[in-house]
């Protein structure tokens, strides 16, 4: 890799369109789209791929990244010129898409195997109409504290992405 520009502008493009896409535009429409169940199984499939692309692409994007047509490498990512602008904002992509995948997705998993389980019992699913046994109230309570964190989780990952771009940005000439 002569250049690593180019590939440090597709890596940093592709986190940033993935994030924008699946928190703002996918995940809205499916949801708005299909059925709850629907829209579960989909999700369940798509947030492993997401939250592993949100964890490996800003460590391409951090490798990535130069002065130039030179890499900065480890010594140049913490170097005090780069740690606000550079490192803080990719490691904060980086940590935030792993502790979604390996900490709050499966809790979330969890509990919604728990909602159904509880969906069996009460004969009743978790997104009908009231009301609900206090299992399962407690239950959607628990969903929704985890599925908030989650996805306050990922908002600052989107926030993080939208920083590094406006320093990326200043770079430009």
């Amino acid at each position: 890799m002569s250049d690593p520009r180019p590939y440090h502008i597709i890596s940093y493009g592709t986190l940033l369109g993935t994030q924008f896409f699946q928190s703002f535009v996918g995940g809205v429409i499916a949801f708005r789209a299909l059925p709850r169940p629907q829209f579960a199984s989909l999700q369940t499939a798509i947030f492993p791929v997401y939250f592993s692309l949100q964890t490996a692409l800003p460590v391409v994007v951090a490798l990535t990244a130069s002065k130039g047509r030179h890499l900065l490498g480890l010594s140049g990512l913490t170097a005090p010129e780069n740690r606000w602008g550079t490192l803080i904002p990719l490691a904060t992509v980086a940590i935030t898409g792993l502790i979604n995948q390996v900490i709050l997705r499966p809790l979330t998993v969890n509990i919604m195997h728990e909602r159904k389980q509880q969906e069996t019992r009460d004969g009743k699913k978790s997104y009908d109409a009231g009301p609900h046994s206090k299992e399962m109230i407690e239950l959607n309570k628990k969903f929704g504290r985890i599925h908030g964190i989650s996805s306050l989780v990922n908002l600052g990952s989107f926030i993080a992405t939208i920083y590094y771009g406006a320093v990326l940005s200043k770079k430009l000439q």
